[in-house]
C-alpha cells in the first residue's frame, strides 16, 4: 500500500510540474501578446493590469513576435465564435396589468343572488 501511495503521489507531481510549466508558457505568451496588442507599451499594460512594467517586459521576451500573432490570431477567433448557450433562458416578466378579479354580479335584492 505504501508503494502505491509513493507511485500515485510522483505521478501527481509529475502531472503538476507539467501543468504549471504550461501555464507558465502560457502566461508568457499572453504577455506577449498583450505588449503587442497595446502598441509594445508596457508602462499603459503594468497600469491596467497592475502589475509592474518589468515584469511584463521579462515575461514576454523570450516568446517570439510569431508566436505573439498565433495567441492574438487564436484570440480574435475565439472571440468572432458564437457561445453556445449554456441554459435556456426564462423569459423576463413584462410590465403587463395585474390579472383582474371578476366583476361582482349586481342584483337588485341587496346581494342575495337566490332571492326571488
Amino acid at each position: 500500500m505504501a508503494a502505491t501511495n509513493v507511485l500515485s503521489t510522483r505521478e501527481a507531481a509529475e502531472k503538476a510540474a507539467k501543468a504549471k510549466d504550461e501555464a507558465e508558457t502560457a502566461a508568457r505568451e499572453a504577455a506577449a501578446a498583450a505588449l503587442r496588442l497595446f502598441d509594445n507599451d508596457p508602462v499603459l499594460l503594468a497600469g491596467l493590469l497592475d502589475v509592474p512594467a518589468e515584469e511584463l517586459e521579462r515575461d514576454a521576451k523570450p516568446v517570439t513576435a510569431a508566436r505573439a500573432k498565433e495567441v492574438i490570431e487564436t484570440l480574435r477567433a475565439r472571440a468572432e465564435r458564437p457561445r453556445p448557450s449554456r441554459r435556456p433562458r426564462t423569459p423576463r416578466a413584462t410590465s403587463a396589468p395585474p390579472p383582474t378579479a371578476p366583476a361582482p354580479v349586481h342584483t337588485p335584492d341587496g346581494g342575495r343572488p337566490d332571492a326571488v
